[in-house]
C-alpha cells in the first residue's frame, strides 16, 4: 500500500531537484516562506515543512533573522558517506573478535592521558556540573528520608511531569502517567524490545548502526535486518516496506533524529510515512530520541512520535548525552504497549533511583535545561566544522565524512584499501581511541569506516589527533 506524497514533499522534492542541479549556486538566498507561499498557492505552513525537509537533508541552511540559504553542495552531497547496501539477511552474533575488540576500546577510552575519539558523551567541561551537584543536594531535601525509599515503579512523578512539559516542544500531548521512567535510554530500548518481541523475531534497524543497540537485540534472542541507509535522510522506506509486505518483520527500531553513527535526521515527510507504514502492517516502532534535543538548526525535529495516532511508537530519551550521563536517566511513551513494558520493568528490571531522577526533574523544571542545551548545541556544532576542517586538510583526497546536522558523531569512510581495525591499534601507542567501523554492523562491511566523536573541544592536541588519524591512513594506502 502506497502512501500518498503530501504537498510539503513534492514542494521539498522540486526544490531539492533544481538546488541539485546548480540552478541555485552555494550561498544563494532562497525565496522567503512568505514570497514561495503565494507563488505556490500553499499555506506558510506547507512551505515552512518543504524547507525543513530541505535543511534535514542538508540542502540549506537557516539564518536567525535572515532566511534560508543554499549549503555548501559540493563538500555535503559529493562527499558524504555512500548509501549504505547491507545484505537482506538475518544476521549471525557479534563474532568474538569484535567482542574483544569492543573492551579493549572502552578500556582506552576511560584511561587518563588518552583522547578518546571513540567516546560518545559530551566532555564533562561542556556539562553543568556545578548545577547538577545544586540539583542533586536540591532533591535530597526534597524526597522523603533523603531519597532512600523506593521509587514508584513508573518512576519518580516530578520527572515524568518535566517530561511531559518539555514534549510540549514538539507538540506533544503526552501526559505524566503515560511515560515509565528507565535507567538510561538502553535500558528503555531493551524494555521495550522484551515487551513487544518473542525470542526468533526479527529487528529492523539502520546499517550502520550502533554496537549497543546490536548487542543489545542479539542477547535477547532476536534476530537482525539491517536496511540500506542514506547518509542524510535516514532509512529506505522502500526497502522496509518490502520487507513489511513479505512478513518479515515484527519490530523496528530505529533512531529517526541524528543516528550514531551516521548523524542522518529523517526528513518529516519520511517520519509521517514511517509511522504510517506501522499503522497499515501493525508493526510496532521503537524510537530512539536520544539525539533530538542536540539540533543544530533552529527547531527540535520532530520524533516519529509527534505522529503517532494508535500507539504503536514507543518513544525513548534520556539526559544521558546532553545533561548527566552518569545519572542513568531515561525514559520511554510506550504507547499501547504501557501495561506489557510496565509488567517487564516491575519484574525483571525493579524499582529506578529516586534520587538522581528528581535532580533532573529539578533542573528542568525551569529554563535552566534549555539554556544549557542552547550554549551546548552552539559548542557542538563549532566542534563539528572545525572536526571536518581538519579532516578534509589531512586525510586523504576521497575521504567522505557525514553532515549530521545534531548530535556528536562523525562517520568517515576513508580509501577502500584502509582498515580501520588495523588502524585502531596503530593509534594505540600515541593513545588515540577511534571506533573502527565494523563493528556498527553484523555483516562484513564498513572495514574502511570509522565514528569520530566530536564530543571533546576543539583544541590543539584535538587537532594533533586527528592529524594523527589522517598520517597513519595515508600510511596504509601507499603500501
Amino acid at each position: 500500500m502506497r502512501v500518498s506524497t503530501p504537498r510539503y514533499q513534492q514542494i521539498a522534492r522540486q526544490l531539492g531537484d533544481k538546488l541539485r542541479g546548480g540552478t541555485l549556486a552555494e550561498g544563494d538566498k532562497l525565496p522567503s516562506v512568505r514570497m514561495l507561499s503565494q507563488e505556490l498557492g500553499v499555506s506558510i505552513n506547507t512551505v515552512q515543512q518543504a524547507y525543513y525537509c530541505l535543511e534535514a537533508e542538508g540542502l540549506i541552511e537557516a539564518r536567525p533573522q535572515s532566511g534560508y540559504y543554499v549549503r555548501t553542495l559540493i563538500e555535503r552531497l559529493g562527499n558524504v558517506p555512500r548509501r549504505s547496501a547491507p545484505q537482506a539477511i538475518a544476521n549471525q552474533p557479534l563474532q568474538s573478535d569484535q567482542e574483544s575488540v569492543l573492551l579493549r576500546l572502552m578500556y582506552q577510552q576511560r584511561q587518563p592521558g588518552w583522547l578518546p575519539f571513540s567516546l560518545s558523551v559530551p566532555a564533562p567541561s561542556l556539562l553543568p556540573i556545578t548545577k547538577l551537584m545544586k540539583a542533586l543536594q536540591q532533591a535530597q531535601r526534597e524526597l522523603p528520608h533523603g531519597g532512600i525509599e523506593y521509587e514508584l515503579i513508573t518512576g519518580n512523578a516530578a520527572l515524568r511531569r518535566q517530561i511531559a512539559r518539555y514534549a510540549l516542544f514538539w507538540g506533544s500531548l503526552l501526559t505524566d502517567e503515560e511515560i515509565i521512567t528507565t535507567e538510561g535510554c538502553t535500558a528503555a530500548l531493551t524494555l521495550c524490545l522484551k515487551a513487544i518481541t518473542r525470542p526468533g523475531d526479527t529487528v529492523a534497524v539502520e546499517s550502520p548502526i550502533y554496537f549497543g543497540i546490536l548487542q543489545t537485540i542479539l542477547s535477547l534472542g532476536l534476530k537482525v535486518l539491517e536496511l540500506p541507509t542514506d547518509a542524510l535522510t535516514g532509512v529506505d522506506l522502500d526497502v522496509l516496506e518490502s520487507h513489511l509486505q513479505a512478513g518479515q518483520v515484527q519490530a523496528c527500531l530505529l533512531v529517526p533524529n541524528f543516528s550514531n553513527p551516521l548523524g542522518c535526521c529523517m526528513p518529516n515527510a519520511h517520519k509521517q510515512r514511517m509511522v504510517q507504514l506501522m499503522e497499515t502492517y501493525q508493526i510496532p516502532l521503537i524510537e530512539d530520541d536520544l539525539y533530538g534535543d542536540l539540533h543544530f538548526g533552529p527547531d527540535r525535529p520532530l520524533p516519529c512520535k509527534a505522529f503517532d495516532r494508535q500507539g504503536l511508537v514507543l518513544w525513548c530519551g534520556s539526559v544521558s548525552k546532553t545533561l548527566a550521563p552518569g545519572y542513568r536517566v531515561g525514559w520511554v511513551a510506550p504507547g499501547r504497549y504501557f501495561d506489557a513494558l510496565l509488567q517487564v520493568k516491575r519484574y525483571q528490571a525493579g524499582f529506578s533511583p529516586g534520587i538522581t531522577q528528581q535532580a533532573v526533574a529539578n533542573f528542568l523544571a525551569n529554563d535552566r535545561y534549555e539554556l544549557h542545551l542552547r550554549r551546548l548545541r552552539q559548542r557542538l556544532k563549532s566542534n563539528c566544522q572545525r572536526y571536518q576542517q581538519t579532516i578534509r586538510a589531512y586525510f586523504p583526497p576521497g575521504t567522505r565524512i557525514s553532515e549530521p546536522q545534531g548530535g556528536f558523531t562523525l562517520w568517515v569512510e576513508t580509501d577502500v584499501r584502509v582498515d580501520t581495525l588495523v588502524l585502531a591499534d596503530q593509534l594505540a601507542p600515541h593513545k588515540i581511541s577511534i571506533m573502527p567501523g565494523s563493528l556498527f554492523s553484523l555483516q562484513p562491511q564498513y572495514a574502511n569506516c570509522m565514528r569520530l566523536s566530536y564530543g571533546l573541544p576543539f583544541d590543539e592536541r584535538v587537532a594533533w589527533g586527528l592529524q594523527m588519524i589522517g598520517q597513519l591512513i595515508h600510511q596504509q594506502v601507499r603500501r
